[in-house]
């Protein structure tokens, strides 16, 4: 009897244990998780068709929020930012032109002029599969400033229609796609020009 009473203490013993230690391991996991999420890494669902092929409708990506807290975006970048006529919705696409920049876009054609080429060069796109025929459009940007374009440039909203993206509202860059699995890359969609 006195036996059964002593296990029957033990278990008891042992559950609140249990407990607690659940309890500690789920305020580390959060204390560890909300900081790198908040501040490190944020997840992406891909929505639309304005990325094609480079990223399709329902692809998971990570962003990496961090890279522009220690440096500047570049040209080239897959970004994913606050879409400047309603912070609520986010948009994923390249950026084109840094800030301080001119971009001229003339049919398909999209010519860079900035300090270093005071003549303009034309940028190269090997990314864009389906173009589009624009109007010939002219834009200045900002020290604060970044021109944004969408790969697939026939179905694409983006900075020749609705402007300039500041700042402040990039989230992040494209770091890491997960899904779908067979397309599992780092930085994918990245690609640097040699101006």
């Amino acid at each position: 009897m006195e036996q059964e009473k002593h296990e029957e203490k033990a278990q008891e013993k042992t559950r609140g244990q249990s407990f607690w230690e659940l309890v500690r391991f789920a305020l580390i996991a959060l204390v560890i998780v909300i900081p790198i999420r908040i501040l490190v890494a944020e997840p992406f669902i891909v929505s639309g068709s304005s990325m094609v092929p480079t990223f399709e409708n329902g692809d998971y990506l990570i962003i990496d929020k961090i890279s522009y807290e220690l440096g500047s975006p570049q040209r080239g970048d897959v970004v994913i930012f606050r879409f400047p006529g309603d912070p609520t919705k986010f948009f994923i696409k390249r950026i084109i032109g840094l800030p301080n920049e001119t971009v001229d876009i003339k049919g398909n054609e999209v010519v860079i002029t900035n300090k270093e080429n005071k003549q303009g060069f034309k940028l190269e796109q090997p990314f864009v599969k389906n173009p589009a025929n624009n109007k010939d459009t002219h834009f200045e940007l900002k020290s604060d400033e970044y021109f944004v374009m969408g790969d697939n440039r026939s179905a694409s909203s983006d900075s020749r229609y609705w402007g300039a993206v500041k700042k402040n509202l990039l989230q992040g860059r494209a770091f890491l796609r997960l899904l779908p699995i067979d397309k599992i890359d780092i930085l994918p969609g990245n690609y640097k020009q040699t101006e």
